[in-house]
């Protein structure tokens, strides 16, 4: 029986630390001599705190005394007690101190004559937690990607629905304008019918840069509407800043000169940008700001496109 519970303790792949009432250590198997780089015959007989100096006073030290003075079990769980013994996956860790992630359970022992012993069981959960961080890096990732317009890499319609509602809220708290652009590229069907959707991507992207490199200030956002539109969201500016921006842009654009025999205004890519701005009340909602820029990118369009129209106070001007 001896040599079956001395075989058992060899093939387990956990740390099995036995305790007496005094704290000395009294069986300390393979794997904690292979992961703490201490054999057996350095330590049994020895304090527990002796050997780990470092963890008196520590949880895993107040669970042991628990357990070997109120019979109290302890589950010490990698969350909030990452690595609390010295244990290294191989020796190269050892000088840096990259320890193996662990769970540890410490649970009260009476052995028959001896009085109550602790045993702690220490789990190697290093994989378990790797998994768990690439599950989490992947989830900060689709997240990204979610909020991402998949072609020109700027913001998408959902950035953009969130990033108004955070800028229209905080607008109504400091009684601030918030401006709004949208952008239309003139002609696009006719580009994308005869040029091929390729160059029609490629067009799009080249656009999206260009609305972004206008743009100087952290809370400004260009996305990619749908389509052909684009919108940008200006916190913090009134109608001339709006209207000083969108023609930026539309120069930026044209500055461009991306081939467009087909188009109705010019031989090349432009576009047509309508801009809205207001002061939003207590029942004001985004939804005002942006049929606003809607129907003045309406009126640029109708005023023969390649321009900037302006939405104020039920006015395009």
């Amino acid at each position: 029986m001896l040599n079956l519970l001395e075989s058992v303790l060899k093939a387990v792949r956990t740390g099995i630390i036995v305790l007496d009432a005094g704290q000395r250590i009294v069986l300390w198997n393979d794997w904690m001599a292979q992961h703490s780089r201490m054999e057996a015959r350095h330590v049994l007989g020895r304090n527990f705190g002796e050997v780990f100096p470092e963890m008196i006073d520590g949880r895993t030290h107040i669970a042991i005394e628990s357990a070997l003075r109120n019979n109290f079990a302890s589950l010490l769980s990698q969350t909030l007690n990452k690595a609390p013994f010295p244990l290294y996956a191989k020796p190269a860790d050892t000088s840096s101190d990259i320890r193996i992630q662990q769970a540890v359970h410490v649970m009260p022992l009476d052995v028959t004559s001896r009085g109550r012993h602790c045993l702690v069981q220490i789990t190697d959960v290093s994989m378990a937690v790797a998994r768990e961080r690439k599950l989490r890096e992947m989830a900060v990732e689709l997240e990204s990607q979610t909020l991402v317009d998949g072609l020109t890499g700027i913001a998408n319609r959902r950035r953009f629905d969130l990033h108004l509602e955070d800028e229209f809220r905080r607008a109504k708290r400091n009684a601030a304008p918030v401006s709004l652009i949208m952008v239309d590229v003139d002609y696009f069907k006719d580009f994308n019918d005869n040029y091929g959707h390729q160059r029609g991507d490629d067009c799009l992207v080249r656009i999206g840069g260009a609305l972004s490199g206008v743009l100087n200030r952290a809370r400004d956002l260009v996305a990619r509407y749908g389509g052909e539109e684009f919108t940008v969201v200006l916190p913090d500016t009134d109608k001339d800043g709006a209207l000083r921006v969108a023609e930026a842009m539309r120069a930026e654009v044209a500055a461009l000169a991306i081939e467009h025999a087909f188009s109705g205004v010019a031989s090349h890519v432009t576009i047509s940008l309508g801009v809205s701005t207001l002061v939003p009340e207590l029942a004001t909602t985004t939804g005002s700001l942006i049929h606003a820029a809607d129907r003045a990118l309406y009126q640029a369009k109708r005023g023969g496109r390649n321009c900037v129209a302006v939405y104020l106070d039920g006015r395009l001007s």
